[in-house]
């Protein structure tokens, strides 16, 4: 244990010294000369605004750039956060076409005269990719009909920082950040027709990094429904800059968008919902669905199993549980530990759900939502099923767990599903396995938790929550044997025989970064034989 702490320190002491060094290289006319290598090659291909309608958020007030501060707006100190947003240039899609062209270029000017060299802030990877992104795909406000002499100095200046992303998607630690810089390399070459230089070099990164960061079904190693869907809208906005261009659209393009958007059409369009599982929120993706009719995609899956998710449905009735393994711990960053919750919806509403994920500055909150507690699944003595650890200000994995068997049934009278895990093996001997049946002729759910154990470990407490939705009324029966759901106009009766049921308050994270208090179904009990079948049963009434 001191020998791993030892080799951590060494390696974060390594760090910051390639991380200095690599500033001070940064700082250096040397490398000045290198980024500042660019061709007089012309800005050709022109992209079309509209197709990062699936990224940005558009108002429905357009701004003109008169009513901002031109002469102070790159002096002002301000928050990182405004800062942030001020120097990536989204701003430009939420200004108005008839905004003045000669406040826009003097604004960019502006611009350039005090980031003309690398800054550490305003040049930031990802703030950077996402500049050049919105630079020229804004080109009727940024470069058309301007002065041969401004059209250099745009043009220079975007191939400048194209090239320092270059030089610095290697040492970028963001997954996400990778495939905007990606991106954004990419569209310079396509732009300005400079094929070996960015074009061929950004879309090798970008198959090295997919390649290594998704499996062979097209699903996210992280198994995160939202990096999932990222990666979609990325690789389809950067297959229509190819066709907009005409120039060939790489296979591997193709191929992504195809295995990304079959593990979209099972995780979400089959749904119709958010599944609170491994990082997701709610969120509202029927704009993007909007997008990818009106471009002519269209997705289908009807497996059952993909991407470590189950997902049984008919027109009513939804079921989705986690039962894939826990990635490696390089994917980790978002992952919850919540192997083997579950998610019901009953005529689109959420009858059981998970709790969602909260990722804002606030450590607790983040840890409480990676617990096993927050979410639809059995814990045991207090414990969730995997481990973290602290490392450089995020929670990553520590110690993971595998499934170790897996089955289900979907047919018209009969549905099943079977897993288990061995989250709870190395320090309670205990596995943990899981039996969900259906029967939709009766609308009736009848589990089964079983905790199997390999040694005699008498005493320890168990909890099995079920999570509701915020706005979801309990109520218990004055017997105490069962507990009433009002799901809107819908009745549900839950009941656990030989345990005892409660009612409990906790946190729900299914709104990004917020909470609200909720209410959870728990039954509680301790283990005393070598094998425990805890038996629970929600009906339609």
């Amino acid at each position: 244990m001191l020998l791993d702490g030892f080799f951590e320190t060494f390696n974060e002491f390594g760090e910051i010294i390639k991380k200095k060094s690599r500033g001070i290289y940064q700082n250096s006319s040397l490398y000045e000369k290198k980024i500042s290598k660019t061709f007089d090659n012309e800005f050709i291909y022109k992209p079309s605004p509209h197709l990062l309608s699936s990224i940005i958020k558009y108002q429905n007030k357009k701004y003109k750039i008169e009513e901002f501060e031109l002469e102070t707006v790159w002096s002002s100190e301000i928050k990182f956060k405004d800062f942030e947003k001020l120097n990536n240039f989204f701003w430009l899609f939420s200004l108005d076409l008839k905004s003045s062209k000669n406040s826009v270029k003097k604004v960019i000017t502006n611009w350039i005269k005090s980031n003309s060299h690398f800054k550490k802030e305003s040049w930031e990877f990802n703030m950077t990719a996402k500049r050049i992104i919105s630079c020229l795909s804004n080109h009727q406000l940024t470069y058309d009909d301007n002065d041969k002499e401004y059209r250099s100095i745009f043009d220079h200046m975007i191939q400048k920082q194209t090239n320092h992303l270059l030089n610095e998607i290697k040492n970028s630690k963001n997954l996400e950040n990778k495939i905007i810089g990606c991106s954004a390399i990419i569209l310079t070459g396509l732009c300005y027709k400079i094929e070996k230089n960015y074009l061929d070099v950004g879309l090798s990164f970008l198959k090295k990094i997919t390649s290594s960061s998704i499996d062979n079904r097209g699903f996210t190693n992280s198994r995160n429904i939202k990096q999932l869907i990222f990666f979609l809208k990325y690789f389809i906005i950067i297959k229509e800059w190819f066709k907009e261009s005409q120039v060939e659209i790489p296979d591997h393009i193709e191929e992504n968008i195809y295995h990304f958007g079959q593990s979209y059409a099972f995780i979400r369009q089959n749904t119709h919902t958010d599944l609170l599982f491994n990082g997701n929120n709610n969120s509202n993706t029927l704009e993007f669905d909007h997008y990818l009719r009106r471009l002519g995609y269209k997705f289908k899956n009807e497996n059952k199993d993909c991407g470590g998710y189950i997902i049984l449905k008919n027109k009513k009735i939804c079921i989705a549980m986690d039962v894939g393994s826990s990635p490696n711990s390089k994917y980790t960053e978002d992952y919850q530990s919540g192997a083997l919750s579950f998610e019901i919806i009953s005529n689109g509403k959420k009858l059981i759900t998970n709790c969602g994920y909260y990722n804002k500055n606030n450590q607790n909150l983040n840890e409480i939502s990676k617990s096993s507690a927050a979410h639809s699944t059995l814990i045991i003595d207090d414990n969730s099923s995997c481990k973290f650890i602290k490392k450089k200000g995020t929670l990553i994995l520590k110690a993971g767990l595998k499934i170790i068997q897996k089955n289900s049934i979907c047919e018209k009278n009969y549905w099943k599903i079977n897993a288990a895990h061995d989250g709870y093996l190395k320090k309670f001997k205990s596995i943990h396995e899981r039996n969900i049946e259906f029967f939709p002729e009766q609308m009736k759910f009848i589990g089964n938790d079983k905790i199997i154990k390999r040694k005699n470990n008498y005493n320890l407490k168990f909890d099995i929550r079920f999570h509701l939705e915020p706005n979801i009324k309990l109520m218990k029966t004055q017997d105490n044997k069962s507990i009433l759901i009002e799901l809107d106009d819908e009745g549900w009766k839950f009941t656990c025989d030989n345990y005892e049921i409660n009612i409990d308050n906790g946190l729900y994270f299914g709104n990004k970064n917020s909470y609200i208090e909720n209410q959870n179904i728990y039954v509680s009990g301790i283990l005393n034989d070598k094998e425990e079948n805890i038996k629970w049963e929600i009906k339609k009434i």
